[in-house]
């Protein structure tokens, strides 16, 4: 707990060295300077004891149950003051590098006896655990010529998720029945479906086997049964986790809007009484075997909120043969990636291996930068570069996306705007087929 001197004592030395000085050229003076300096002395002494003595305030941090990447969250500090004098204090609390806190430093007063409460709104920018350290409080001297740093308090953590806000937003507008409005068309196509639903008057068009002999028999008039689609289906995410997915797309990296549009998925799948498990690789390569019901979407975010890249490249192959031994039964598999135009082969013939058994949909990011630069105006030689550049890229793109289809794979290209809600309506076209 170091003492510092404050502008105040420093401008009173260098005053009383002033004044030494001008002494100096008179000799009568010395004594008076000396005098003034010994009083200085022992007033500086004495208040140097008075802060070094003094009792810091309490520092009590209520931290949010859970925040969300880039939005904003609000802890809650209370500094208490256990003496009877009043505190200058100017505060600094311990929150984590890299996140956006414009509140402090903070100095003001706390009376005698009495506490100040200073909440304070905090954007993380990061997922995962995130640690906060202790409170930094500095205590300025009875006469204000000496200032004292304390660490008060006590260190603390929050888990910092994946933005759910499209989730959320879908859950309100579910609830009110308006589904449509969100962009997430649900398709029910009849005679596909297998669970059986109602019955139902019949109704022109409808085929024989739709028709319930015996409860027709009983109402004397043609009575069909009604289907709904088939519940409890698998839906395997499978996360790119590699290099290629640090690439920052807007003010988060592309990794994030993969997180973001898994979590407005896994809700979709999870309502639809599916069941949703995840596979990451390409540096984190974790399982989480296929959950079921509304509850499991707190699994699915306790799984997901510490998810990192990697620097390391992504091996389709070893995730294929990893996913084929985890998961037996039929399902759909969504693979969530960046797709280059040079995976051709690469990625190829692990998806064709995953398809013999199940359903595989490869749901690509693409950069937002590569169309903003085939949509701009060609001013310059260099924009008329990087359009053709761009150019050539989307064609590559495209090759592996055909060459894809051709194989039976359902793709899916977009950007991160588009991409949660495209990736919702594909899961719900494809899985008519599973």
């Amino acid at each position: 707990m170091p003492l510092r001197p404050t502008r105040l004592l420093i401008a009173i030395l260098i005053l009383w060295t002033l004044l030494g000085l001008a002494g100096s050229m008179y000799p009568p003076a010395e004594p008076w300077w000396g005098m003034m300096g010994f009083v200085i002395g022992i007033v500086t002494l004495f208040d140097a004891l008075v802060v070094f003595v003094l009792r810091p305030p309490k520092v009590e941090r209520t931290l949010p149950g859970r925040l969300a990447v880039g939005v904003e969250g609000e802890v809650a500090l209370r500094l208490v003051n256990t003496t009877r004098r009043h505190l200058h204090v100017a505060v600094y609390d311990g929150v984590p590098e890299r996140c956006e806190c414009e509140a402090f430093p903070w100095r003001g007063w706390i009376r005698g006896k009495g506490y100040l409460d200073l909440n304070y709104p905090i954007t993380l920018p990061e997922r995962g655990e995130i640690a906060f350290g202790k409170t930094s409080v500095l205590l300025t001297s009875l006469l204000g010529l000496w200032s004292r740093n304390c660490l008060v308090g006590k260190e603390g953590s929050v888990k910092v998720y994946p933005n759910y806000q499209p989730v959320l937003t879908y859950a309100l507008l579910a609830m009110a029945h308006r589904q449509e409005h969100t962009g997430i068309i649900r398709k029910n196509r009849a005679g596909l479906s297998r669970d059986f639903h109602q019955l139902r008057d019949y109704q022109m068009g409808d085929s024989l086997s739709q028709i319930d002999w015996k409860a027709s028999s009983k109402r004397q008039s043609l009575i069909s049964r009604d289907f709904q689609e088939q519940l409890d289906q698998s839906v395997i995410l499978m996360l790119d986790c590699g290099r290629r997915m640090r690439t920052i797309d807007g003010e988060i990296s592309q990794f994030d809007h993969c997180l973001n549009s898994m979590l407005l998925l896994s809700y979709v799948a999870l309502r639809q009484g599916d069941q949703v498990g995840i596979l990451s690789f390409g540096g984190t390569d974790r399982w989480l075997p296929p959950v079921k019901g509304a509850p499991a979407m707190t699994t699915v975010l306790n799984h997901l909120y510490d998810y990192e890249t990697s620097p390391f490249p992504s091996d389709f192959s070893e995730a294929a043969e990893r996913l084929l031994r985890h998961q037996r039964r039929r399902s759909m598999v969504v693979v969530m990636t960046n797709l280059r135009g040079e995976d051709a082969e690469e990625l190829r013939e692990p998806l064709r291996k995953l398809r013999q058994k199940h359903i595989v949909v490869l749901a690509s990011l693409r950069e937002s930068g590569i169309g903003e630069m085939l949509d701009g105006d060609l001013d310059t030689f260099d924009d008329a570069l990087g359009y053709l550049a761009a150019q050539d890229y989307a064609a590559e793109r495209e090759g592996v996306l055909a060459a894809l289809r051709a194989d039976g794979i359902v793709t899916l290209d977009e950007t991160a705007q588009h991409f949660p809600i495209a990736l919702a309506n594909a899961y719900l076209d494809t899985r008519q087929i599973i």
